[in-house]
């Protein structure tokens, strides 16, 4: 029997050459896709999920019997538009709070005004931390933008330390208040008003249990309530960032240019406010004319203090000439500080593009402050919110003339109010129509997210240039 010198080993000689075959089998290869990594939602979209699912809740609950001081279901729509207004602070309402409500309904009230300040997802953020929870990289985004700092690092000491401010700040403006309030009420009640009304004076929402839709025209000639209720409102409104600034550098020079803007701007409004409400309310009947000297300072004083943040108000605002009700607008509408519990453009927005405008005029290209450069992108993200916040409250203000029939500038003011989470009204919020008070609960939750959703927003999409476009030049003018 032969055999095969290729297959056996025994029988090859010295520079025999084996040639194999190689037999391939088919084979099944199963392409898997890869599996995309969970990505989170932007912070610009969790900010404004964030206050969204607090105004249902809120809505939900208000909608009890047991929220309503009659006993009764409350309507949808008015549960919704206190919702609204409690958690975006503008205190504007269709029902008077102290008498729709019951104190469970005004327990509910003050929760969503605390959530609302604190800004909800910086609350979610600190509950994280003290269960031991580490944040990840997008919610320090969420929290450094709600507490206005300028690092990620910082962001998780930041909450806790705004939490703590703003509840030590709460608690010293209820004892000031509990002493004025004790004067004229029993003890358990006059501590009840005092806890209530320094919660919504710090966090500028403005709501009151007054009743009757007074506000605190009954305490037009009592400094010990005007004066702790506009500081609280001026500390509230000014950001933390400003306030620890003040609080560790002292010296107005060693300041950061974003708080020397702050306060600056701050003065000035407030200085400016005071003298065209005396000058322009001064001999009017219905609102400082009756009063004596230095309760004419107080009130034009607490008036420019409150009016571009707070709904608060010791005067008849329907009672205003309509020069002061137009500059009402006007300070409205720049509002407050930014990550303050303010509302309006703030006042680091309405700065900067001042600041912008004395660089065109003195011809230069680079927008300076304090001897300090901005960076373009600033100023561009400034004039971003400043024109689109116009454009909104443009067209609201005219979906509000279709379906209202007040006045234009009952409108306008109505309009900035919502939108500048101000609160302070004509008196023509409760006899708004469904489709008006939808358009204002809108307005309003527009308004409080707006110009820092954007801000959120405008700062995720900053990209490096690396290829710049040839120049052209654009007629302006």
């Amino acid at each position: 029997m032969n055999r095969d010198r290729s297959t056996d080993r025994s029988l090859r000689r010295p520079g025999d050459v084996v040639i194999r075959r190689v037999v391939r089998r088919p084979q099944r290869v199963v392409i898997r896709p890869l599996s995309q990594r969970h990505r989170p939602p932007p912070p610009s979209l969790v900010l404004a999920a964030s206050f969204i699912i607090a105004i249902a809740l809120g809505t939900l609950v208000l909608c009890l019997p047991i929220a309503s001081a009659s006993g009764n279901w409350t309507s949808p729509l008015v549960a919704l538009f206190t919702a609204t207004s409690a958690v975006c602070l503008t205190g504007l309402v269709l029902v008077d709070t102290a008498t729709a409500w019951s104190p469970f309904g005004h327990v509910v009230i003050l929760v969503l005004i605390q959530l609302g300040g604190l800004g909800f997802m910086t609350g979610a953020s600190l509950a994280f931390i003290l269960l031991g929870r580490r944040l990840s990289l997008n919610e320090r985004l969420i929290v450094r933008e709600a507490v206005g700092a300028f690092g990620i690092g910082e962001a998780a000491k930041l909450a806790r330390r705004v939490a703590l401010t703003m509840l030590a700040l709460e608690a010293s403006g209820a004892a000031l208040l509990f002493a004025a309030f004790a004067v004229d009420r029993p003890a358990g009640e006059a501590l009840w008003y005092a806890i209530f009304h320094a919660v919504s004076a710090f966090n500028n929402a403005g709501f009151d249990l007054m009743g009757g839709f007074r506000s605190l025209t009954g305490y037009q000639t009592q400094p010990i309530v005007l004066l702790p209720i506009a500081a609280l409102i001026m500390l509230g409104g000014m950001s933390y960032m400003t306030l620890a600034e003040i609080a560790s550098r002292r010296r107005f020079r060693r300041l950061s240019v974003d708080s020397k803007i702050v306060l600056l701007t701050t003065t000035i409004l407030w200085l400016s406010g005071t003298a065209v409400f005396l000058a322009t309310e001064w001999r009017n009947p219905a609102t400082l004319g009756p009063l004596a000297l230095p309760d004419k300072l107080l009130n034009a004083f607490f008036q420019s203090v409150v009016v571009r943040s707070a709904g608060y108000n010791a005067i008849d605002i329907a009672a205003l000439t309509p020069d002061a009700q137009f500059f009402t607008v006007a300070l409205m509408f720049i509002g407050g500080a930014s990550a303050s519990t303010a509302g309006g453009i703030r006042l680091n927005t309405f700065s900067l593009l001042f600041f912008a405008i004395l660089a065109a005029a003195r011809g230069s290209t680079e927008v300076v402050a304090f001897g300090r450069t901005v960076p373009n992108v600033l100023v561009l993200r400034a004039l971003s919110i400043a024109l689109l916040s116009v454009a909104f409250v443009f067209l609201a203000t005219f979906g509000l003339a279709l379906v209202e029939g007040a006045a234009f500038l009952a409108l306008l003011f109505e309009t900035v109010s919502a939108f500048g989470s101000v609160g302070q009204t004509t008196g023509i919020t409760p006899s708004l129509s469904p489709a008006g008070s939808l358009i204002v609960a809108a307005t309003m939750l527009i308004g409080r997210l707006g110009p820092l959703t954007l801000a959120v927003l405008l700062a995720g999409r900053v990209r490096p240039v690396r290829v710049r476009p040839a120049e052209e030049m654009i007629r302006v003018g």
